[in-house]
């Protein structure tokens, strides 16, 4: 097996439990749940437009810090609030994948932590 690294970084949220924000294991790296939380300010967006919007910048953040982007995602799972929403949520994940876009299951959970509408993670292939 391959040594395991931890990848952290300060342009998406500090991890609030005992927990990574991504562990690279080879060419794989698991992404932890980004919820949207900008890691500037603390604040949390108000919609679930704007909350998919900051969960994904947090995930792309943690992708660049370990050499990679969005391209490089093989799979997400993405959480919900409520699967009303599910329409919503899809337009903004959309703009960030718009060519060959990862395989991905999304589910709605009854809550998130710090009660938010949407959480993103990810399993990435850096070869």
């Amino acid at each position: 097996m391959s040594e395991k690294t931890i990848i952290s970084t300060k342009e998406a949220p500090a991890a609030i439990g005992p927990y990574s924000q991504a562990v690279r294991v080879g060419p794989l790296l698991f992404v932890s749940g980004q919820i949207p939380v900008n890691p500037a300010t603390g604040d949390i967006p108000g919609n679930v437009q704007d909350q998919t919007h900051q969960s994904m910048k947090n995930l792309q953040a943690i992708i660049q810090e370990a050499g990679g982007t969005l391209k490089n995602v093989v799979k997400t799972t993405v959480f919900i609030k409520n699967m009303d929403q599910f329409a919503e949520v899809n337009e903004v994940y959309g703009q960030y994948f718009q060519e060959d876009p990862p395989a991905r299951a999304c589910v709605e959970a009854a809550r998130l932590p710090k009660d938010v509408l949407v959480e993103v993670e990810a399993v990435v292939y850096l070869p």
